[in-house]
């Protein structure tokens, strides 16, 4: 995630990133600045050619219903960058509520090891949605055996497995009361429910056929739109098309890249900071 001052106005203005849509769609520009060109020209000298010779009236129109659905898109796409935050910021609070009654229960130095795999959870979960968990990141003094985490193909889970074994030993062991054990199951679940729910948010993008639909309309809608200015902007016809092109794509693609935060672009969710955070505040608890 870019860190950033929101309030610096001119400083955002002209500033450029790799993450920028203007990079990402400069050479789609440039190629479609050239047929736009080529489209305005013909229309300016071979009118009698095409058909579609002003019709600004309903490039209006088409402009206004795109719009819409540009809009749906990004607000669907933010609410589940927005989802995935929230999801985040509770399993910030619940290992650290987790941490703190286990250290109440049993002392630092009893529940050090399922602090210390509670911090191995979040570090296997940030890599699991990302398709390859990095075992070097986990604490071997966890309860688990990263060995044998490695032939597993659901880590969060098996680790999820192993705490909760070791939280019933210690019930069976008379270490901790029926209430106890009902407290800290209820923060175990709490951690799969949020692994779930951000599964379900990696694993479910925006329905196949409304993406498709979205990209073509913009396609024709761009690619028609300079045949409708060229009679009354002429050659302005060209960077006025090509911006309307800017700003419909750029919506698209920020849309793309939100709607799975949990990747490494430069917009999405710093998992990595947040981890880094929870094994820091856990370490410090149990020391």
């Amino acid at each position: 995630m870019i860190k950033y001052n929101p309030r610096e106005w001119f400083g955002l203005i002209f500033q450029f990133h790799k993450s920028d849509t203007l990079r990402k769609m400069f050479g789609v520009l440039i190629l479609f600045a050239i047929c736009s060109g080529g489209i305005v020209y013909a229309e300016l000298h071979y009118q009698s050619l095409f058909v579609f010779s002003n019709s600004i009236q309903i490039h209006s129109l088409l402009g206004f219903v795109i719009g819409l659905l540009l809009v749906f898109r990004a607000n669907s796409a933010y609410d589940r960058w927005w989802e995935g935050r929230q999801q985040w910021g509770a399993l910030v609070n619940y290992s650290r509520n987790f941490s703190i009654r286990l250290i109440s229960y049993l002392g630092a130095e009893e529940s050090r090891p399922l602090i210390r795999s509670t911090s191995n959870f979040v570090y296997a979960f940030k890599e699991h949605l990302r398709d390859g968990v990095k075992f070097e990141e986990l604490d071997p003094n966890g309860l688990s055996d990263i060995e044998q985490l490695r032939t597993t193909d659901h880590v969060p889970n098996m680790i999820s497995l192993e705490m909760s074994n070791k939280i019933n030993q210690y019930y069976e062991e008379g270490k901790i009361s029926g209430e106890q054990l009902i407290n800290l199951d209820h923060y175990l679940r709490s951690f799969l429910d949020i692994c779930g729910a951000c599964e379900r948010i990696k694993n479910t993008p925006i329905p196949y056929s409304y993406n498709l639909f979205l990209k073509k309309f913009i396609f024709t809608y761009c690619f028609t739109l300079p045949f409708g200015l060229a009679h009354d902007f002429h050659y302005w016809t060209i960077p006025i098309a090509t911006f309307i092109l800017y700003i419909f794509g750029s919506l698209e693609l920020l849309a793309e890249e939100i709607e799975e935060p949990f990747g490494l672009d430069d917009n999405d969710l710093a998992t990595d900071e947040l981890a880094e955070t929870i094994k820091r505040n856990l370490n410090e608890l149990s020391k």
